[in-house]
């Protein structure tokens, strides 16, 4: 079975805008670890909005943002300087992986 690709959309939530420019990549569980899938930059509005092949196979995979750089642009302390989000590909399902971002925290949930 095949399933739908991985979109992402990054918002700063002290600044309240989207958050341009941060480095992401989709990577997939293997026999030898995390191996890259894709890679995308989040536009002007905090997305990216095709991230890897049209379709994905069932797996465990990663979604890896480059927040440090971010943060350092802006010349703003942080606590996590990359976060990694691992989740489980299943069905036939688009997988939207938002990510809501502050210097010292963030979250994220099962988008649609």
């Amino acid at each position: 079975m095949m399933v739908s690709h991985v979109t992402t959309h990054v918002l700063d939530a002290v600044a309240g805008t989207p958050a341009s420019g941060i480095a992401v990549t989709l990577s997939r569980r293997g026999a030898e670890g995390w191996e890259a899938v894709a890679q995308g930059l989040t536009d002007a509005d905090g997305r990216v909005k095709d991230l890897g092949p049209e379709r994905l196979e069932p797996g465990v995979y990663q979604v890896r943002f480059d927040t440090g750089v971010y943060f350092a642009r802006r010349s703003v302390p942080t606590f996590y300087p990359e976060v990694e989000i691992a989740f489980e590909v299943t069905g036939d399902d688009h997988y939207h992986v938002p990510l809501l971002l502050s210097p010292f925290a963030y979250s994220t949930y099962r988008g649609s």
